[in-house]
């Protein structure tokens, strides 16, 4: 995960510099409310650092995400592709034998009967390489994180 994200640095880097040009400068900037399209492009280089069956299933995984979530900024955060709608909604990663699929508690727990078959911790689904991403699946969990994190932004009545 490391090595693909330093790719993706390398990928980005000689496309766009921001003021801020220490050696972590451009990931500072994109990381920390940097403009969309630094984050989209940070995304897109992220994929295209990885080789063919995992660059179509990352693909996948983020078109999933945008489809639900049209208005969340991408950025990279932890190395990886991440989301934000009004507060921490996903990432993503690929790793040597699949995709972590990253959500905030309790989500993965409130689905658990639909992910049986998957490797799955309190905030995080592993999506095999050798078998079909479940893209309604990635939906349904980033559709009940939307919700929750749309809840917790109510005000709160007395």
């Amino acid at each position: 995960m490391v090595l693909l994200a330093l790719e993706a640095q390398s990928l980005v880097s000689s496309a766009s510099k921001t003021p801020d040009s220490g050696p972590h400068g451009y990931w500072r900037a994109i990381g920390r409310g940097g403009a969309v399209d630094e984050g989209a492009r940070a995304v897109d280089a992220y994929i295209q650092a990885a080789g063919g069956v995992a660059r179509k299933k990352l693909q996948q995984v983020r078109s999933a995400i945008r489809e639900v979530a049209p208005e969340a900024r991408e950025s990279i955060s932890y190395g990886i592709p991440y989301y934000d709608y009004r507060g921490r909604l996903a990432w993503f990663g690929l790793y040597t034998n699949h995709i972590g699929l990253y959500i905030r508690p309790p989500i993965i727990h409130q689905h658990g009967s639909e992910l049986k078959g998957y490797v799955t911790t309190k905030s995080a689904v592993h999506l095999p390489l050798d078998r079909e991403i479940p893209v309604s699946l990635v939906k349904k969990l980033v559709r009940a994180r939307i919700k929750l994190n749309e809840a917790e932004m109510r005000p709160r009545r007395r």
